[in-house]
This record gives C-alpha cells, sequence and structure tokens, in this order.
C-alpha cells in the first residue's frame, strides 16, 4: 500500500462543515442515469460557495480527502443502481502524490460497499496549473487505478487545447457559457461541433453540462453528444438523488 498523504497529515483542521448535493448526468440515447456528479454545499444545503470561501491554502489536502470521502460514503448509502458512475471534484494542487493521496478514498470506497471503478475524478483550472506535469501524473495515475478522468469547464479559462492534448482523459465537460443558447449561435454551433470533432478523433467522451432547454438539448444531440447535465433534466439534490424530466420515462433514481 502507498504511504499517507503527508499533505493531509500536515494540513490545518477543517472548522466548517459542509455535506453534499448531487446532480444527475444522463445518457439521453438510451434513457437512463449513467451517474451523478457530487457538489459540496454547506450542512443546510447552502452555497458551494460559502464553503470554499472559508478554505485556507494550508486546509487544501485535507479538505480534498474529506470531500472525497463524504462524496463516496454518501453515495454508498444512496445509489442502488451497481452502475451509476459517481464523479468526484478535485482540485489538482491539493493532490500531493496520487498513490498516497487515493488510499482514503479506497477505504472509503470499501466500507460504503462502492465499486472503486465507478468513481470518476474531475478537475477544472480557470487558473493557470502550478505544475501542469505534475497534474499529468495524477491523470495517468489514476487511470491505471482504473478511474475516471474528467476535464472540467473545457474551453474556459485555461482549460484548451494544449491540456487537453497534454493530459488525454476520459471525458471532458464543456464549459456551459459554450452551451448556453446555443440554438441561437452558428458560431458557437460551429465550435462546439469541432469540439466533438476533435474528441471523437481522440477517443474521449463529451459531457454537455449545464443545458436548460429542449433547444439546447437537441443541437446538442445532432452534434454527436450523448452524455447531458444539468437543470433540464434535475436540479442537485442535497443528501439525496433527485427525480429526472424530460426523458422517455424509463429512468429510476439511484
Amino acid at each position: 500500500m502507498a504511504a499517507r498523504c503527508l499533505g493531509c497529515a500536515n494540513g490545518t483542521e477543517l472548522r466548517f462543515a459542509f455535506k453534499m448535493a448531487f446532480q444527475p448526468i444522463v445518457e439521453v440515447p438510451q434513457d437512463r442515469i449513467w451517474g451523478y456528479e457530487a457538489l459540496v454545499r454547506g450542512p443546510n444545503g447552502e452555497s458551494a460557495h460559502s464553503v470554499l470561501s472559508q478554505l485556507t491554502d494550508d486546509q487544501l489536502y485535507r479538505f480534498d480527502q474529506a470531500a472525497r470521502v463524504m462524496a463516496i460514503e454518501t453515495a454508498g448509502k444512496l445509489f442502488h443502481d451497481p452502475a451509476a458512475r459517481l464523479s468526484i471534484n478535485f482540485m489538482p494542487n491539493a493532490v500531493y502524490e496520487p498513490r498516497a493521496c487515493i488510499q482514503k478514498s479506497l477505504e472509503a470506497a470499501k466500507r460504503a460497499n462502492f465499486p472503486p471503478h465507478n468513481l470518476m475524478f474531475e478537475f477544472t483550472e480557470n487558473e493557470r496549473m502550478k505544475d501542469p506535469a505534475h497534474v499529468e501524473n495524477i491523470v495517468a495515475s489514476y487511470k491505471k487505478l482504473g478511474f475516471l478522468t474528467a476535464l472540467d469547464d473545457f474551453g474556459a479559462g485555461y482549460a484548451g487545447l494544449n491540456l487537453l492534448a497534454r493530459l488525454q482523459p476520459d471525458l471532458i465537460k464543456i464549459d456551459m457559457e459554450l452551451l448556453r443558447d446555443i440554438h441561437l449561435s452558428s458560431s458557437k454551433q460551429v465550435i462546439v461541433s469541432g469540439i466533438a470533432s476533435i474528441a471523437r478523433q481522440l477517443g474521449i467522451t463529451i459531457l454537455a453540462e449545464g443545458v436548460e432547454s429542449q433547444a439546447e438539448l437537441t443541437v446538442l444531440r445532432a452534434a454527436g453528444i450523448t452524455l447531458f447535465q444539468g437543470y433540464y433534466f434535475a436540479r442537485p439534490a442535497f443528501m439525496s438523488l433527485p427525480a429526472i424530466a424530460n426523458l422517455g420515462g424509463r429512468l429510476a433514481s439511484g
């Protein structure tokens, strides 16, 4: 077993509480729940900002670990579909050493009887990464361990083509600003179609997040996208799994 993460052991104790909300990721052609993203919330359902704004630099490691563990343990209680994936956000700069830092997540999965191969770790970087080689090592290590990896907010900030070429994640989540009212913008349609074509050639799956209307969904499906997330299907549910709307009616929660 890898050594314990020194960054987690030496970090400052967390002096605030938090919980999780879950938003479904749906695979539209198959009319099924593909998985859920775990989203940090305050202890009474407050926004993620209310939690993250309390976070200090010396708490990053501990918070990253604690959030992963809570997401996995809560999902273990809520999920009923053994094939449903759990997507967990993580901060690339809060991973000390990939194989050491993952141990608590694996232990949580074992306690919760949650299949480790159903875990997906998604990362975003709206500020330039301190050490791209370190992030590349994280992604490669997680792939070797059998986890899925996803690059969030693709098309925003620094999450662009250079990062995609270097990291080669399993999925990319297109930035929702590129998708908003895409049915009204021919330029957005061309850009998203180009991203979809590049992803297909690289063997990377696209997930369209932030979908809010049937019109947006229709354009995105025409571009060949099959995975979706957004208010059109369900809002995040605090410590529970929400009901799914606007599909063929064969879906069951979890």
